[in-house]
């Protein structure tokens, strides 16, 4: 198959392209490399440097090939720098993805699989959050991510594009030879295994005062590489005209503590934290219910256990102190 990954430089779509290549599938990544790398592209996938806001390249790119789905997960996604920014986010996220939307149609692309994210339902009603949950976000970040998914369903009822919404829980780990390096980088699991690496002083700890068991936020972690496995199950079952949504998520949460004290037991450092008060954007609790997915196309997580997932993350970060500072792939011998 033929397919399109926006935003294939990126922490989730490097994986899903090496996954994908792996399968045998045609690749072709798009990436602007704002926030990707360019060291994280696959070696046997072709790359396109460039903006999905710029019609005038999608024109050349879809053109070019063939393509028969497109996988999308050029997005910004922070929810805190959303509070601060809502225009880049409703820019990057949605208006761009519209373009994208539009541009396929054009050359009668049928396939869509979306990126989205637990970000979407808000402070949940209840727990775990299944696929019917109430949609209301409490973030720019979500609302942006769910006005797209709002669009796919016009698309899917006017245009019958065939279209699966992924709504990710907390992506961690490292798939290698790839890994997690954002900059900035704002996600607890790196920027803890930061502070034991010694490349920060200390893991500030946002929100002590929330309504859980230790009074810090609790979190559904998910390995990276069970993430890209439930791409390439989406991708397989997609059909023109169908209409899928799936949570991807272990359905166990951990508070911040918690992950705190599973770090300082992985990687045997101490990891001082430093208190400070809660964040714009974040709900108290998200844990995820995935029984739809592993019901309808089998998905099972491989790699469920929070001390692996963190293993996994450190393991990448000792051998990759500066992040992508140097090529990865070429260690492997491409």
């Amino acid at each position: 198959m033929q397919v399109l990954v926006t935003g294939g430089a990126g922490f989730i779509g490097s994986a899903v392209t090496a996954e994908l290549v792996g399968a045998g599938h045609e690749v072709t990544v798009c990436d602007n490399l704002a926030r990707g790398h360019r060291e994280a592209l696959h070696p046997n996938a072709e790359f396109v440097h460039g903006d999905i806001g710029d019609k005038a390249m999608l024109d050349r790119v879809f053109g070019k090939d063939a393509f028969e789905t497109v996988m999308h997960f050029a997005a910004f996604i922070e929810a805190g720098e959303s509070m601060q920014k809502p225009e880049i986010y409703f820019e990057n996220n949605t208006a761009n993805a519209l373009t994208l939307l539009t541009t396929m149609l054009e050359y009668d692309v049928e396939r869509f699989v979306f990126s989205s994210t637990a970000a979407v339902y808000g402070d949940p009603e209840y727990t775990p959050i299944d696929e019917d949950h109430s949609l209301r976000p409490v973030s720019v970040y979500g609302a942006s991510k769910l006005m797209v998914e709002r669009m796919l369903t016009w698309f899917n009822q006017i245009h019958g594009l065939g279209y699966t919404a992924l709504r990710y829980f907390n992506a961690a780990g490292a798939a290698p030879p790839l890994g997690e390096d954002h900059q900035p980088e704002t996600h607890l699991i790196p920027i803890t295994l930061q502070v034991a690496a010694g490349q920060r002083d200390h893991l500030e700890l946002y929100g002590t005062d929330y309504p859980t068991r230790d009074g810090t936020c609790i979190r559904d972690y998910i390995h990276v590489l069970d993430l890209a496995s439930a791409h390439l199950l989406a991708l397989h079952a997609l059909e023109p005209g169908a209409q899928r949504i799936y949570n991807l998520g272990n359905g166990r949460g951990f508070t911040n503590r918690e992950v705190l004290e599973a770090a300082r037991r992985v990687t045997g450092r101490s990891i001082p934290v430093a208190e400070a008060g809660r964040r714009p954007g974040d709900p108290a609790v998200l844990v995820a219910s995935s029984e739809r997915i592993q019901q309808e196309l089998g998905w099972n997580p491989q790699h469920p256990d929070l001390d692996d997932i963190i293993g996994s993350a450190w393991e990448w970060r000792r051998q990759h102190p500066e992040g992508y500072s140097r090529p990865v792939w070429e260690a492997l011998g491409g």
